[in-house]
C-alpha cells in the first residue's frame, strides 16, 4: 500500500526538521504574499490535509478538531493573501 510506505518514511524523518520546513513554507507564503504566496500556502494546506486524512482514524477527537481548525485557518489565510495580492 503506497500510503503506508509514505507514512513509514515520514515517521523516520527528523521531527524538528519537518517542523522547520513546514514553518519555513508558512513564512515564505506570508512574506512573499500575492498569488505566489497564496499558492505556497495552499500547497502547504493540501500536504497537511493529505497527512491529516491518512492519520485521521488514529487521532483523538481533540486533536482532530485542532487539526481541522488549523487547516481551515490556513486556507482562509491563503485566500486572503491571494486576494490582497
Amino acid at each position: 500500500m503506497p500510503v503506508m510506505a509514505f507514512l513509514e518514511k515520514l515517521a523516520r524523518l527528523n521531527r524538528t526538521a519537518v517542523f522547520l520546513v513546514t514553518f519555513a513554507l508558512l513564512l515564505v507564503g506570508l512574506i512573499v504574499g500575492g498569488v505566489i504566496g497564496g499558492l505556497v500556502l495552499l500547497v502547504l494546506a493540501v500536504l497537511l490535509a493529505a497527512l491529516t486524512a491518512t492519520t485521521w482514524p488514529a487521532q483523538p477527537s481533540s486533536t482532530r478538531v485542532l487539526r481541522a481548525t488549523v487547516l481551515i485557518l490556513l486556507v482562509i489565510t491563503a485566500v486572503i493573501t491571494m486576494v490582497r495580492g
